[in-house]
């Protein structure tokens, strides 16, 4: 495959990874959350656990970012360790589904915050996520740089956001209702009421995988991505975690159980603290957008350039050096969803095949690693001949094995609460399979 032009250094990484986690969710999980514990200490522990499983997630990307610095990421990982046709339902249910689907929902989330910002009727609000799809559609059709600058800057804005909810909730604000003593639970129910609370919560942590598409536009990837990817979520859990102190100072656990707009009501004491939030969740999903638009071609990219996709999609812009034809077959199928207002359905449909994926891509370090074993004595007796050190995994096996685990248990509760959405999901991604065998046979 062609390489890019290398463009994005650490910091630009690290605010990917950031901004593709931050998007909507912290504003409205942490109520379930609550919902489901009834006790602050709980919620705590909960949100402590998902962070540490995103971490976990962070370094077994990170070492596969660094052993396969390739555009693509996932699709790669999958296609090298299990085969080409899981590699390739990846990529079908993400690109058709998932990334489109959530790039309509974020759209439309930004222009129903943005018209009630500025006092604007909802009628304009599919007008207006268009023009946000195409904005971003633009500024990534001309280059990685732009694109990467946009993303810098909104990931700023909407730590900024978050930060200013986070001082008004602990310190700047006198809270209303006390902490509510741990409630006397048999020794099961607090472990399944966490089980329970921690679907939403590892939903809300994903997104750190999407910096692994680009990672060919990274600079020194094998070195950076992995640092990128640990020092983006490690920032990324401290801001949630002081996040959820300042929903449960300023509402208490019942009060923030039972808020739709736990954000809004923090910062409700402080002048203009309405519009600061919505300002900071507008922003929060502008900036998620333009995200998923920058990383999500590079699959298409990836599929193509392996013959199971349209060949165009894999020709870079000789100027721009982007993959210009995925960029915009993207950007027409996720205005397409929007128009339509079926995103949000689909989404439900097939999120849970999202962690079935992960987890595929974590137990392929097994893979790897297997491998590297049995050639690394080959390597190593060659004369002169030494082999690197790549990042590793703290922890391996058993890290990457508990990521394995949080996958599957994501998946089991998705599937369990909702069988028949599940049944409709695992439907739409079995429909890849004879689009793969017709690729195959048509290249």
């Amino acid at each position: 495959m062609t390489n890019y032009a290398r463009r994005l250094g650490l910091f630009s990484g690290t605010m990917a990874v950031v901004g593709g986690i931050i998007g909507g969710g912290i504003f409205r999980t942490p109520a379930t959350v609550a919902e489901r514990l009834h006790s602050p200490s709980l919620v705590l522990v909960a949100w402590v656990i998902g962070g540490i499983v995103a971490l976990i997630g962070a370094f077994c990307f990170g070492e596969l970012g660094q052993r396969r610095p390739r555009a693509g990421g996932g699709y790669v990982y999958l296609r090298e360790t299990f085969g080409p046709l899981p590699a390739f339902l990846y990529g079908w249910t993400l690109v058709l589904v998932i990334a489109t689907g959530a790039i309509a929902a974020v759209a439309v989330t930004f222009a129903d915050y943005t018209l009630a910002l500025v006092g604007l009727p909802s009628t304009y609000s599919v007008p207006l996520a268009v023009a946000a799809i195409l904005f971003h559609t633009a500024i990534n059709y001309i280059g990685v740089r732009p694109a990467a600058i946009t993303q810098n800057i909104f990931t700023m804005l909407k730590l900024v956001a978050l930060a200013i909810l986070i001082v008004v909730g602990v310190f700047a604000v006198t809270p209303t209702v006390p902490y509510r003593a741990l409630p006397s639970l048999t020794v099961a129910s607090p472990v399944g009421a966490i089980g329970a609370a921690l679907v939403p919560i590892l939903f809300t942590y994903g997104g750190w995988q999407q910096t692994n598409f680009i990672a060919e536009e990274i600079v020194e990837p094998e070195r950076n991505l992995p640092r990128a990817l640990v020092y983006g979520v490690a920032i990324v859990v401290t801001v949630y975690l002081l996040t959820n102190v300042a929903y449960l100072r300023v509402l208490g656990v019942d009060g923030l159980a039972a808020n739709t707009a736990p954000a809004a009501d923090t910062m409700r004491l402080l002048p203009a603290g309405g519009k600061i939030i919505a300002a900071g969740i507008a922003l929060s999903t502008f900036g998620f957008l333009n995200l998923v638009i920058l990383v999500t071609p590079r699959v298409l990219q990836a599929m193509a350039a392996d013959g199971v996709f349209f060949r165009r999609f894999a020709v870079l812009h000789p100027a721009y050096q982007t993959p210009t034809a995925a960029i915009v077959a993207l950007a027409v199928f996720a205005v397409a969803l929007t128009l339509t207002g079926t995103f949000g359905q689909l989404v439900d449909y097939v999120t849970f095949g999202d962690w079935i994926f992960f987890g595929l891509c974590v137990a392929g370090l097994f893979v790897y690693r297997a491998k590297e074993h049995g050639a690394g004595s080959r390597e190593q007796s060659a004369p002169g001949s030494v082999l690197p050190a790549p990042f590793r995994v703290p922890g391996y096996p058993v890290t990457p094995a508990l990521f394995v685990l949080a996958a599957a248990f994501v998946v089991y509760s998705a599937i369990a609460s909702n069988p028949t959405n599940a049944a409709i999901g695992a439907g739409l991604i079995a429909l890849g399979i004879p689009a793969f065998l017709y690729w195959r046979s048509h290249p």
